[in-house]
């Protein structure tokens, strides 16, 4: 819920994107204004589901991810030594382990849950993070660092103060 601790807080987000890479990784994208709502031939065609040259989206989502962590630590005055829990996107279990690593983060500061409910997409970071919370992986006044790469070739990374 609601804190009324100040220094429980969103310290800053660091979002980019790339549309250079956009059909690298992708969705048909279906709206109430443009179509009409999914048909059982938008799903014989696979219309639902993502396109992606894997190979690309690994290389960028290694290289952006553990950057795009450290312009936030970096602009809060903070290490990696600080962090006390790392939540990636849950897409790849294997660039989540090479961020980690790449980033000097132990595993036990680290939660993933992707093994469990594969990739839940835009819920995964919040479904990822209530779990470590539920498990007792962190604790208020702990640094959070939530870190994502996904579809259209986008980044980012958010710095919490729990």
């Amino acid at each position: 819920g609601v804190s009324d601790d100040p220094d429980r807080r969103i310290l800053s987000s660091h979002l980019y994107a790339d549309g250079r890479f956009a059909e690298e990784l992708w969705l048909d994208g279906r709206s109430a204004a443009r179509h009409p709502p999914l048909t059982v031939e938008d799903i014989e065609q696979g219309r639902l589901f993502p396109h992606m040259n894997g190979r690309k989206v690994f290389k960028h989502a290694v290289t952006r991810m553990p950057e795009v962590a450290l312009e936030a630590l970096a602009a809060n005055g903070f290490g990696i030594e600080d962090v006390d829990l790392l939540v990636c996107h849950q897409a790849n279990l294997r660039i989540n382990e090479f961020v980690q690593q790449s980033l000097g983060i132990p595993p036990e500061k680290v939660h993933n849950n992707i093994q469990r409910y594969g990739n839940t997409t835009a819920a995964s970071i919040p479904l990822c993070f209530d779990e470590a919370r539920r498990e007792g992986k962190v604790k208020p006044g702990d640094l959070v660092l939530f870190v994502a790469f996904g579809a259209g070739f986008t980044w980012g990374a958010n710095l919490l103060r729990y």
